[in-house]
């Protein structure tokens, strides 16, 4: 099996605010975990686990860590807890020297910036994961207007989470390379649900400086073979060092072990997102001794234990890597 190795990125950040800014940085590559927030048994947060699974990840050969995203459960944690999150997290990244992303903004284009903003708080942050504006669904016009008005206030490079089945509104790559040619704008957390003509023309013409990352887990191995630099997996908090080999083999056009790999972690994937995600990912966490509760906060609900049951079957089916 192709073994591990971390694939460093780095965003380097021209001196004083990247605001106005003319040159773009370094565009993020390899694999990037998005943690889970991990809850006691009453439900608080669980800080030693979070700054555990955090070192583990990374330990196993994750470039860096996201936090505060989706698998977070961002949106049912408090201001508190949110700057919490990253304040564990950006601890570990320092001493790591590991590339952290948080998390930021929603649909509103002035509360996404101010809570950017917000962002220059911890020096250790590399780069923001932004979403394409949900619910309002604002067209495509008004998702390229609201990356630009981001983009001249943003202390941090923007990633652009692109989720259509998550905002209700697809961004076709025409609109995102407007976004993708914002100098502020490095990459893109694509998850289209299925690798169609958008994607395939977006990878054969991707600006200079601008990298797309996997988000769909699933399909983590159609891009990373199309070219994508690395991926943003959820999936990767289990056996996380064999999603770091199957970047790393892509990465060395090593088709031998990467073609395997991939469907082996495909199957991984799709039975880790049996349910509403996080939460057979925290059940076979759990399961596995790295969280101490598989809780998850409403509207969530834990997983079934069927669905535990089948992710941990693959995880233990991946002969040779340590769940």
């Amino acid at each position: 099996m192709c073994q591990p190795r971390k694939l460093n990125w780095t965003c380097t950040i021209p001196t004083g605010s990247i605001v106005g800014m003319t040159s773009r940085p370094e565009p993020p590559a390899g694999l990037f975990v998005p943690l889970i927030t991990p809850f006691t048994d009453d439900g608080e947060l669980d800080a030693g686990a979070l700054d555990s699974l955090a070192r583990r990840v990374l330990d196993d050969g994750a470039t860096g860590i996201v936090a505060l995203g989706t698998t977070a459960e961002a949106p049912t944690l408090t201001s508190a807890e949110r700057r919490q999150v990253l304040d564990i997290c950006a601890a570990v990244c320092a001493e790591r020297s590991a590339p952290l992303i948080a998390g930021a903004g929603g649909n509103d284009t002035r509360s996404s910036t101010e809570a950017l903003r917000g962002l220059a708080a911890w020096p250790q942050i590399t780069a923001a994961l932004v979403v394409v504006p949900y619910y309002l669904r604002p067209g495509e016009e008004g998702t390229v207007a609201h990356f630009e008005e981001l983009a001249r206030h943003t202390p941090v490079p923007l990633i652009v989470y692109n989720i259509p089945a998550r905002t209700g509104q697809r961004v076709a790559w025409p609109a995102m390379r407007r976004i993708a040619g914002l100098p502020a704008v490095v990459g893109v957390k694509h998850s289209p649900g299925a690798v169609d003509l958008d994607t395939a023309e977006m990878m054969a013409s991707l600006p200079e400086g601008f990298s797309v990352l996997a988000g769909d887990c699933f399909l983590m191995p159609a891009l990373l073979a199309l070219g994508a630099a690395g991926a943003i997996s959820a999936s990767a908090h289990v056996c996380t060092a064999s999603y770091a080999a199957l970047v790393t083999a892509w990465q060395a056009a090593d088709l031998a072990a990467a073609r395997p790999l991939g469907h082996r972690l495909t199957a991984l994937s799709s039975r880790l997102f049996a349910e509403p995600n996080p939460a057979v990912i925290k059940a076979v966490l759990h399961a596995l001794g790295h969280i101490a509760s598989p809780g998850v906060r409403l509207p969530l609900l834990p997983a079934g234990p069927s669905s535990t049951s089948a992710a941990l079957a693959a995880a233990a089916g991946l002969a040779g890597v340590a769940a």
